[in-house]
């Protein structure tokens, strides 16, 4: 609906490019079907999540947020991952009942695909870290926001799914060294101790989860089995599915073998029926030479908005979380397009909010209105 009643100062024609780049798949897909093919639930399955970012890009593209109501985004984003922790504890109380292997858990993730739950789950642990640090003057908002951070982080981290995990660190890194350069010498130190409660917080998680699991968990991201045997392949099968994939760009370099026939392809040529987690290696096999013009649309429109609108503090966690996610977990679910989108933001700071964060935290240099 904005997208459509919001007037736009700044048009989105790379993401308008980047939807029109999709057709072609849809065309060669529906040229190439097979018996078992159902084109409609192959574009709908494979297709959803990039028309979803597309649209998303559009409308948030170059759009002006203020600083409060992008930290009221974040809010209203993590709140039902609130809901989904509590929900978890309900469906699962007890991990240790649930611990088989160091396999992906099913049972810690409340039913649902272990690798989506940690990456939401991640999300969250990435909010509530954002606002332990801005956004917690008081010692009991510390204490709900620490709280909130810790039982985000245990639940992720039982689910033995590593990339969520993984993914929300680098997040939360890039956040605290880019907030760290904007801030003066007093905010420095007091910034520093917080990393220090963070750092603290999380090793007691660590170790509370690694007691919940009777050790497991340090086999899992030691990359061994439960009787500390290492794993012949890391990525969990993963670097096949992609080496396929690319072998198929090659094959079909300019129009690509089609929406969702790379799963037929795999399946009828190696015996393997597997998607891919790789939405890279995915949409270049797919789409083939329109498909990469639409990846380096993805990659590279961001980074030369940033050059010119350093405002978004967050924009680096944000294009982390996008491109981390679809090389280890696809777009299966819409958050990492809807991330992908808030970095296309101008955040502005009003002179007052300036003001009240050089009070409470020290001034903020180079934060362009």
């Amino acid at each position: 609906m904005g997208v459509f009643t919001i007037i736009m100062r700044k048009q989105p024609i790379p993401y308008i490019l980047y939807i029109l780049l999709l057709i072609p798949g849809i065309l060669v897909a529906g040229f190439n079907m097979s018996v078992q093919t159902n084109i409609r639930t192959a574009i709908a399955f494979n297709l959803s999540g990039p028309v979803c970012l597309g649209i998303v890009s559009i409308f948030c593209y170059k759009r002006k947020i203020s600083y409060q109501n992008i930290h009221k985004v974040l809010l209203y984003m993590a709140l039902p991952l609130v809901s989904t922790v509590v929900y978890l504890f309900v469906f699962t109380p007890d991990i240790r009942e649930t611990i088989t292997g160091t396999g992906s858990n099913y049972a810690a993730s409340g039913g649902f695909g272990p690798n989506q739950v940690a990456t939401v789950l991640g999300l969250g642990m990435f909010v509530f870290a954002a606002r332990f640090f801005m956004l917690s003057p008081s010692l009991f908002l510390k204490m709900i926001n620490g709280f909130l951070l810790a039982v985000m982080s245990f639940r992720a981290i039982v689910t033995f799914s590593r990339g969520g995990v993984i993914t929300a660190l680098i997040m939360i890194a890039a956040f605290v060294y880019f907030y760290f350069l904007k801030v003066n010498a007093k905010a420095k130190f007091r910034i520093t101790r917080v990393v220090f409660l963070v750092i603290g917080l999380g090793v007691m998680v660590w170790g509370y989860s690694s007691l919940q699991t009777g050790g497991l968990i340090e086999n899992r991201y030691a990359n061994e089995d439960a009787l500390g045997r290492e794993k012949a392949d890391i990525t969990t099968g993963r670097t096949d599915l992609i080496s396929f994939e690319l072998e198929e760009f090659f094959k079909n370099p300019v129009l690509g073998v089609g929406v969702g026939k790379i799963k037929e392809l795999r399946e009828r040529e190696v015996g393997i029926l597997a998607a891919s987690h790789n939405e890279m290696s995915r949409i270049l096999s797919e789409h083939g030479l329109f498909g990469l013009t639409a990846l380096l649309i993805l990659l590279l429109t961001p980074l030369f908005f940033r050059l010119k609108n350093k405002s978004n503090i967050f924009f680096y966690s944000f294009y982390f979380f996008w491109f981390l996610t679809i090389n280890h977990s696809s777009m299966r679910i819409a958050a990492p397009a809807f991330v992908y989108g808030l970095c296309l933001l101008d955040i502005q700071y009003n002179q007052k909010k300036k003001k009240q964060l050089s009070n409470r935290y020290g001034r903020i240099r180079s934060l362009p209105s």
